[in-house]
This record gives C-alpha cells, sequence and structure tokens, in this order.
C-alpha cells in the first residue's frame, strides 16, 4: 500500500498523468548460442549476395512461372495474408486505446404540455385549458480517456506491433515454403522424365533383344531357354515403364494442384521447355551463423514471439493496479414551443475515476502467471527455432557438397557402363557373348543410370533445401538488426 501510494502521488497530477508511469522492467537479453563457424562443407566459386534471384540463376523462365502461380493459388500463403491483415487491425486497435475517445451524440423530442385553470386562476372542474406542443433538440460531444499509468496499454500497444511484424514475416516464411515446395515438385517432375526416357530405352533396346532371339530360336540357333529368358527381361521392362509412365502422371497432377495450371497448358509448357538444365553453381555461405540465420524470417518471427510475450507480462502486471479515467462532455439544448425558444448550454468535466483492484480470488495474479508462462516458453520455442536453422543449413550444406563430389563418379559410371555393354551387344550377335552376359551388362547399365538420376534429384533437393534454409531472399527490417556475435541476442523484458 505504500508503494501505491507513491505511485498515485507521482501520477495522479494531470501533468504527469498525461504522459503516464509504466511498470514495466528495462529488456533482457535473451540469448541463443549456435557456434561460429560453420562446421560443414562450404560451396565455393563466389559469394551469395542475395537469394532473391536465386530460381532466375537456373535461366529456367518456366520454374519463376510456376513459382508465382503457385504462390497466387497457395491456400497458406492466403491465411498468412488474411492473419497480417487482422494483426494490423489489431495493431490499430491497441494504439487507439491510448487516445480519448469522442462521441457525438444528437437527439429530438416532440410531446405537447397543457394546464387547467378555473376562475379566478384556481383549478376546478370547470375549467381552461392550455396546451402547446414543445419540441427539444439536443447535441453534444462525450469524452472518456483511460490515463495509462503504469503502462498497460502501451504494453498492449507494443504486443500488437510485434505480433503484427511476426504475421508479416511469417508471410515471407509461407512465400518461400511455397517456392520451395514448388521447386521441389518441379525437379522431382523432371527427374521423373529422365527416369522414363531411361526406362523407355530400356524396354526398347529389352524388346529388340527379345524378337531377335525369338527368330533366332524358330530358326534353331538358339536354345528356347534363352528365348523364354529374352522375353521375360523384356516383359520386365515393359511393367517398369508402365509403371514409371503412372509415377510421372501422379507427379504432374502434384504440380498442376501446385501452381493451379489445368493440366494441358502445363503439359504444353512443359514440352516446350528443355527437360533439364544444369544447377547453377552455388556460392561460399558466409562464414559466420548469424548472417545466415538473420535472413529467416521463421527465426526473426520466433523472437518477435518473445518480444510479443514479454509485452504481454507488462500488460497483465499492469492489470493488478488502479486505473484512472477521465470523462467530460459538452453540450447544448434547444426549447421550442408556442413562439417561445430557448437554448442552454451545458459542460462537464469528470467524473475522474479511480479504480482500484481488492478481491478478485487470485484472478491477476493468475493471469500474470500465465503470461510469464507464455514468455518461457516464446524463448524456449526461439532458441529451439534458432538450432534448428543451424541444423537444416548444415545439412544442406553437406548433401550439396556430398552430392556434388559424387556426380563425376555417376557420370564416369554410365559412360563406362554405356561402353561395356555396347561391346558385350556386339559380341553377342557375333555369337561370341551369351544372352545371360548381356543381361547382366545391361541390368548393371540400367542401375546406373537410374542412379545417376536419382543423385541428380538429390542434388536438385539440397539446391532447395539450402535456398529454404537461408531465408529465401527475405531480408528483416534494419530497425532490428542481427548481431553477428556467436549468439544471437533479443531484447526484451521478462
Amino acid at each position: 500500500m505504500r508503494r501505491l501510494r507513491w505511485i498515485a502521488a507521482v501520477c495522479l497530477p494531470l501533468g504527469i498523468g498525461l504522459a503516464g508511469c509504466g511498470l514495466t522492467r528495462p529488456p533482457a537479453t535473451v540469448e541463443a548460442p549456435f557456434p561460429a563457424q560453420w562446421h560443414a562443407p562450404l560451396p565455393h566459386g563466389g559469394s551469395v549476395a542475395s537469394l532473391a534471384d536465386w530460381w532466375r540463376q537456373l535461366d529456367d523462365p518456366l520454374l519463376v512461372e510456376l513459382i508465382a502461380a503457385a504462390e497466387a493459388a497457395s491456400p497458406n500463403l492466403a491465411s498468412a495474408a488474411a492473419r497480417v491483415a487482422e494483426a494490423r487491425s489489431t495493431r490499430v486497435q491497441a494504439g487507439a486505446a491510448l487516445l480519448p475517445n469522442l462521441d457525438g451524440t444528437l437527439s429530438a423530442s416532440r410531446g405537447v404540455s397543457g394546464s387547467s385553470f378555473g376562475a379566478g386562476g384556481t383549478t376546478a372542474s370547470s375549467s381552461t385549458s392550455a396546451i402547446a406542443p414543445v419540441t427539444t433538440l439536443q447535441a453534444g460531444l462525450q469524452s472518456k480517456w483511460e490515463i495509462d499509468l503504469f503502462g498497460r496499454l502501451r504494453a498492449d500497444r507494443d504486443s500488437a506491433e510485434q505480433k503484427l511484424s511476426s504475421a508479416t514475416a511469417k508471410w515471407h516464411d509461407a512465400r518461400v515454403a511455397v517456392a520451395a515446395e514448388t521447386a521441389n515438385a518441379y525437379f522431382a517432375e523432371r527427374a521423373c522424365q529422365q527416369q522414363l526416357r531411361v526406362a523407355e530405352s530400356d524396354a526398347k533396346s529389352r524388346g529388340e533383344t527379345a524378337r531377335l532371339t525369338d527368330l533366332s530360336a524358330r530358326a534353331g540357333f538358339t536354345a528356347p531357354a534363352d528365348a523364354a529368358l529374352a522375353r521375360a527381361s523384356a516383359s520386365d521392362a515393359s511393367g517398369r515403364l508402365t509403371q514409371q509412365r503412372a509415377q510421372c502422371a501422379v507427379q504432374r497432377k502434384a504440380l498442376v494442384a501446385l501452381s493451379g495450371i489445368d493440366e494441358p497448358t502445363l503439359e504444353e509448357k512443359l514440352a516446350s521447355s528443355p527437360a533439364q538444365r544444369a544447377l547453377p553453381v552455388v556460392g561460399s555461405i558466409a562464414s559466420v551463423p548469424a548472417e545466415a540465420i538473420s535472413q529467416r524470417p521463421d527465426v526473426y518471427a520466433a523472437e518477435l514471439g518473445v518480444a510479443s510475450a514479454s509485452a504481454d507480462v507488462g500488460s497483465a502486471e499492469a492489470e493488478r493496479y488502479p486505473k484512472l479515467s477521465i470523462s467530460g462532455s459538452i453540450g447544448r439544448m434547444q426549447i421550442r414551443t408556442s413562439g417561445f425558444r430557448a437554448s442552454l448550454d451545458t459542460w462537464s468535466i469528470g467524473p475522474v475515476s479511480l479504480t482500484v483492484p481488492l478481491l478478485d480470488g487470485g484472478a491477476r495474479a493468475a493471469n500474470s502467471d500465465a503470461a510469464k508462462a507464455r514468455y518461457t516458453e516464446a524463448v524456449s520455442l526461439y532458441r529451439a527455432n534458432v538450432r534448428q536453422a543451424v541444423r537444416e543449413v548444415e545439412e544442406a550444406l553437406v548433401n550439396l557438397d556430398a552430392t556434388d563430389a559424387r556426380a563425376t563418379d555417376a557420370d564416369s559410371a554410365v559412360k563406362n557402363y554405356q561402353a561395356s555393354f555396347d561391346a558385350t551387344q556386339a559380341r553377342y550377335q557375333s555369337g561370341l557373348a551369351s544372352l545371360f552376359e548381356l543381361e547382366d551388362s545391361r541390368r548393371t547399365l540400367f542401375a546406373a543410370q537410374t542412379a545417376r538420376v536419382s543423385l541428380q534429384r538429390e542434388r536438385a533437393q539440397a539446391w532447395v533445401a539450402l535456398y529454404r534454409s537461408m531465408g529465401g531472399g527475405w531480408t528483416r527490417a534494419e530497425s532490428t538488426p542481427m548481431t553477428s556475435n556467436p549468439a544471437t541476442k533479443v531484447a526484451t523484458s521478462p
């Protein structure tokens, strides 16, 4: 009570009360440690200054078009945009609570007023009645203002502002996620088409071998068992081809659903675009993890969540202290009756009301404890978000480096297995190699070709994952720069 009296003595005078007295404590620092250096192999060949033109590096206009179409059709992006609009409205409401509100009133009424008088001016049963219409007009302004003595309204405003910035960052994160998902679906469709061509070539080769072997068997130059083996091999290849076509059809429908482009139009666009493009060389990634983490909108949103939760704690604490409000009004009333007109101007200041919480069964204290628990949760989530971001970048770098190192070996394997198969096929046609040797060489070549397509798909996934993990070209507001020290710090007040 002594503290309350001291605060009231400082804050109640209007000169100081208009400015308000806050209860929020100075900002504390929340740290989210991470290593000072990346521990995964870094790509080489230049510097990635910005990820904004990441997809244009591929020189594939169709991919850029599909990403733009997917962003326009994405329900997740639309939901994120709606949450931004909602947060903006909440921010306006919270800011308006700090200002006086003003309402205008206007009313009109009409009635009659009369009296009865007897002889000599006294009321009697036989009297004369005087009835006159009366018109009353009123207009006025009413205002009420809650003075933010202990910073509750300011804390609500700050919390709403942080939530608006967080919702905006989440919208950018949804946009990056849609772009990455679309790119993965596009690369998967392209890889499926490459594997389809491998399966078609293999089925054609096996079918031709089966045809020639069958002719040779009918002429008596080849054993029936060899002819049966060739037919079985051709049927096996035909089954794989049918399965691969179905997979490509399913993959294309997924791309249709993502982009919102009808399937015939999409098929035309895919047919007119080159089936395979080399991925661009990825430049070196900054050696300080904080520089990469600062480009993540989800990490920034989590950081703002901590600041918002901190402001909510201040608001809940301020709810436990008195509230001061001032009311006032001005108005004019006009009365008209039987040629008589009178006007009356009124104004008032007050009442000045002070509401002091006395007994609430512990509700306000419980609300404060709940707000502090939410703050602790927000801090934990923020730190976990930072650790996850570091992990995703490290994994993308490892996968990108590994697939790059394996690419040369995969190309060499396909080249040499192809040469071996061509030689074995020539020997088989000359009668110097058996059908078993030819089929074994064919299986080896097919496996190598499939492995190379899978590696190219894996490398594309790593390339997209690096884009996603680095924030997709989004940059945080300059007003809240990320520190480049080994620990990310957030200014908050628990």
